[in-house]
């Protein structure tokens, strides 16, 4: 059995495995709407979330592009960096990325009035997608109008303040896209998630991801596969519900590190989970999944004050991670749609559940004998 010793950034040690694969920091949360209203002061400014952050390296510091609810509901992105990736967090004075104004940056091309309607009912989910020497950020953008209509759209960036908008990067409803840090095959590649709408809060599209391709992650056109290249929706599995990308994949000597979410509905809730996968470095059509999950919602995932506001139980959820030279994978996660945390844990760990615990990525079926 695979063990790894990993280190946090600001030096608190210990061990993963594939019993344990995931070591939560013991200081968690480590950045809570309390230090981002410390900062955004004005009334209006006020948050009473801060999670789902995208995650890089900008010079020499940890960024984190997280997602906060407004007390009016609407969600913004802000940005806060730390020299650790753990403690003493620096808040940018204002939120990043808010709806879209006709004020705000954009290509040639595109059509800012409807990008304003596009985006009147938030941003949110930001995946910080590391391509050619800029950042590529793709979001959630929602309608304010029309109920469940998103979009996914794609900004460019270089300090993760100021922000170059390319609009929808396809015209369907979408949600959770992440792209490949490097052309494949010589075309850029990306995971999408299609957002349909359905009764309840689970079924139908939400239960497959697909690949897509494009000559110009700029620009696109993307063409996205008419077949999933994973697929739930049946048996007692921990995604059984709901399956979708979360951080940017990450290339490693076993393959493309894909660590997703997933949702079973219950009797009481619909608990979301982080699992792995593993894309083929040379067509990430070709994946192995996890049937085991690297982490579940626990109590430890959201310690705020008896006082505090909690937005959805029983919820982890990540939008970005670091990987770093030595293998170890930092993993930034939300806890509860609340506050934001960091574990860690190691490629060599993670690429032995998929090997030796898989699951068929398009019937959930178990690949090794209980």
């Amino acid at each position: 059995m695979t063990t790894r010793n990993v280190r946090f950034a600001d030096a608190t040690t210990g061990t993963v495995s594939i019993d344990r694969p995931v070591l939560r920091h013991p200081a968690n949360p480590v950045l809570t709407a309390r230090q981002v209203n410390a900062v955004w002061r004005e009334p209006h400014l006020q948050v009473v979330t801060v999670h789902n952050a995208g995650a890089a390296t900008l010079a020499g510091r940890t960024a984190l592009l997280f997602r906060s609810h407004l007390r009016c509901g609407i969600s913004v992105l802000g940005l806060a960096t730390s020299a650790d990736g753990v403690t003493d967090w620096t808040v940018h004075p204002r939120p990043v990325l808010s709806p879209a104004t006709e004020s705000d940056r954009c290509v040639d091309g595109v059509d800012w009035q409807h990008l304003v309607e596009v985006e009147s009912g938030g941003v949110e989910d930001a995946r910080i997608n590391p391509v050619e020497d800029t950042f590529a950020v793709t979001y959630s953008a929602y309608h304010a109008g029309i109920r469940n209509r998103v979009r996914v759209s794609l900004a460019l960036t270089d300090d993760l303040v100021t922000f170059t908008r390319h609009g929808p990067m396809l015209d369907r409803d979408m949600r959770n896209v992440v792209v490949f840090p490097e052309r494949i095959g010589g075309r850029y590649v990306g995971l999408f998630r299609p957002n349909d709408v359905s009764p309840g809060d689970t079924g139908g599209a939400y239960t497959q991801v697909r690949i897509g391709y494009t000559d110009d992650f700029r620009t696109g056109p993307w063409e996205v596969a008419d077949e999933p290249v994973m697929r739930t929706g049946a048996g007692p599995s921990a995604f059984s519900d709901k399956i979708g990308p979360g951080a940017p994949p990450v290339r490693t000597p076993h393959g493309w590190l894909n660590v997703f979410h997933g949702v079973r509905t219950t009797m009481d809730g619909n608990p979301y989970v982080l699992g792995v996968a593993l894309h083929d470095l040379d067509d990430p059509s070709v994946v192995r999944v996890s049937s085991i999950p690297i982490l579940f919602p626990s109590r430890a995932d959201c310690r705020v004050p008896d006082t505090d506001y909690v937005h959805v139980p029983n919820v982890v959820f990540s939008c970005g991670l670091v990987r770093e030279d030595t293998g170890t994978i930092v993993v930034y996660y939300a806890g509860n749609d609340t506050v934001m945390n960091v574990a860690v844990t190691h490629e060599d760990v993670l690429a032995e559940l998929c090997l030796r615990y898989g699951q068929d990525p398009l019937t959930g079926r178990l690949l090794y004998s209980l």
